[in-house]
């Protein structure tokens, strides 16, 4: 695996683990699954939308993998709409609507037991995959995210990372 790859894939392995450590002490009193209104989503159900994004994501760059030869590389729009797109992450102020495909195939919020076990597998899965790409394939424009367009697998790595660092906030104010 790619280096950098690799790099940016053990910091959202690592952050996954620290986050899923951190909720496996939470008692069992419904914390997990409290929502402070209806607009809300619980902690459960922001891992339920971690997880399904990730597994969309991955399901899409197998995809998109198949016919990788035919895709153009990143250029310099591409790490300019990167920033744009991590600028936007970190604003509180900014609110997003998960896109449409993501909420039609969220699947109902299971146990977290259940979310943490499936997240690893995936995350298994995500890992063979990214071990599987040719270095001269690493700048490929093989992700498309749902408003920015089209990125490489680096990028797509740190959007995932962003993300996950958007929703941590959330987990957070939600555990106090």
């Amino acid at each position: 695996m790619n280096s950098i790859i690799r790099d940016c894939f053990d910091q959202l392995e690592h952050e996954r683990i620290a986050l899923l450590n951190k909720l496996t002490d939470v008692p069992p009193n419904g914390k997990l699954d409290y929502k402070p209104n209806d607009r809300k989503w619980s902690i459960n159900e922001i891992l339920m939308h971690l997880i399904t994004s990730e597994k969309l994501t991955l399901n899409y760059l197998k995809k998109k993998s198949l016919g990788v030869d035919q895709l153009p590389n990143s250029r310099l729009l591409e790490s300019l709409k990167m920033i744009v797109l991590k600028g936007s992450q970190r604003l509180p102020f900014l609110k997003f609507n998960a896109p449409k495909a993501l909420i039609e195939n969220t699947p109902q919020v299971t146990y977290f037991h259940e979310m943490a076990r499936d997240w690893e597998l995936s995350r298994r899965d995500f890992r063979k995959f990214l071990e599987s790409i040719p270095e001269k394939d690493i700048h490929k424009l093989i992700y498309k995210h749902p408003v920015a367009g089209r990125f490489d697998i680096i990028q797509c790595l740190t959007f995932m990372q962003e993300h996950f660092n958007h929703h941590l906030p959330q987990i957070n104010a939600l555990l106090k």
